[in-house]
């Protein structure tokens, strides 16, 4: 497999930083573009949707005045994230500034992106869709993305149920392009096993959530570091779709992680207390056991370089 033209030597590291929900915010993505790794948000992040047109410009200037600065440095592309479903009443409107702003590579979820792959391809830009199964991947291929995000058992949010193993082989079945794996990865070592079991970038989340630059509350970032994968809850109670969430964060909500109740799409209140995912619950994958500091995002990197060289070096001695 090979990495498409937009990223190829562009990368010190191939990863790309997952978008996270309220925490993504063009800090972390310029932190993570300028250390080369893909940096990515949702443009629902981008509040009020007027913002989302402020958040691009500055975004795409930062990332040319670098790449200008010094052209041999390696910088990498970003990434918007957009959610394709009936409920996202900004969808038209947030893809219009994207092909504005020829947003190098747009992430979508849910539905396959069967009316916005055109627009991106027209300016060039790329289409990653993610998903948990077969049956989407193929979904999402015959919509005419370029690439697939395969959310694996273990990781952080909306997560699947399979094996990295299984999912990546049977996909590789059928498409020979670009794949990002997600699931528990957080160091470079786990960098080096995706792409030895067939994948061509990691899809990392959490342990993006436990640097300065993540918008997350400091008491969210430090039970990231306290927890244990045992301290993972996978349920679908609060958005009406499975997800991983830390146990801890649970509890503070006033909940008995052992003793959630039903899940009802229709109404997440519980008494007078409405809990709100990610803001009331905090998502998190299963590799918070390997998450023991609050690292910048520069320094985070770099360590996971040097542990991805390290893993390619070993497996090939």
């Amino acid at each position: 497999m090979a990495l498409p033209a937009l990223l190829k030597d562009k990368l010190s590291l191939p990863l790309i930083g997952s978008p996270l929900f309220i925490i993504s915010n063009p800090e972390l993505v310029l932190a993570q573009c300028l250390a080369g790794v893909v940096g990515s948000f949702p443009a629902l992040n981008a509040r009020p949707k007027e913002l989302l047109d402020e958040w691009l410009a500055h975004i795409t200037a930062t990332l040319d005045a670098a790449r200008e600065a010094e052209p041999s440095r390696r910088i990498a592309p970003f990434a918007v994230n957009q959610i394709i479903h009936p409920s996202n009443d900004r969808l038209d409107h947030d893809m219009a500034l994207c092909v504005k702003h020829r947003v190098p590579i747009i992430i979508t979820s849910l539905s396959a992106p069967t009316d916005y792959v055109a627009p991106v391809h027209a300016y060039g830009g790329l289409v990653f869709h993610d998903v948990t199964n077969v049956k989407h991947a193929q979904k999402a291929l015959a919509a005419g993305v370029d690439g697939l995000i395969l959310v694996c058992a273990g990781a952080g949010g909306h997560a699947g149920t399979m094996s990295p193993f299984a999912l990546v082989a049977e996909v590789r079945r059928f498409f020979d392009g670009p794949i990002a794996l997600s699931g528990s990865i957080t160091s470079g070592a786990h960098v080096a096993a995706a792409l030895a079991m067939g994948a061509d970038l990691a899809y990392v989340g959490t342990r993006f959530i436990a640097t300065p630059e993540a918008n997350a509350q400091e008491a969210y970032k430090q039970m990231i570091v306290d927890s244990a994968a045992a301290e993972v809850t996978y349920t679908p109670l609060f958005t009406g779709v499975h997800g991983n969430y830390l146990t801890r964060s649970i509890a503070a909500a006033g909940l008995d992680p052992a003793q959630l109740p039903t899940a009802d799409k229709s109404s997440m209140n519980f008494g007078t207390t409405r809990i709100k995912p990610w803001k009331d619950v905090w998502g998190a994958g299963q590799g918070v056991g390997n998450i023991d500091e609050v690292l910048p995002t520069a320094e985070l990197v770099r360590r996971m370089t040097r542990e991805y060289r390290g893993a390619l070096a070993q497996s090939s001695a």
